[in-house]
């Protein structure tokens, strides 16, 4: 079970990517600053991703989640931050590297905060 939510939480998450990068270009391409193509594209992807997560992954339809949703939103993104700061930090200046490493744990850390905290089923 795990192992299956697992797996279609990456696919998810490659879709929702996607359907982000589609909005970005397109309030691009209508001439948008990139600051507002970025701002609005992030919250019609946030509302994407939780009824992608919510649904295809977790098999909830419980809209009153979305709190939950964006706290862990929220968290992933300081988590991200810190994680690529640190790693700066301490080992040294390639962003690509800080960021390939704080994107595979935000990712796990996502599918533990979603499964367990947002998402759980309540017995």
């Amino acid at each position: 079970m795990v192992r299956e939510e697992i797996i279609k939480f990456v696919i998810v998450g490659m879709i929702n990517t996607i359907f982000y990068y589609i909005l970005y270009s397109l309030f691009i391409y209508m001439n948008f600053e990139y600051y507002l193509a970025v701002i609005f594209a992030t919250i019609l992807g946030v509302l994407f991703s939780f009824k992608t997560f919510s649904k295809l992954v977790f098999n909830n339809t419980d809209n009153t989640l979305i709190l939950k949703f964006l706290l862990v939103y929220g968290f992933n993104i300081m988590l991200n931050i810190f994680i690529i700061k640190t790693y700066v930090y301490f080992y040294n200046d390639n962003l690509y590297i800080a960021g390939l490493i704080a994107t595979t744990l935000v990712a796990i850390n996502s599918f533990i905060l979603n499964k367990f905290y947002v998402f759980r089923r309540v017995i």
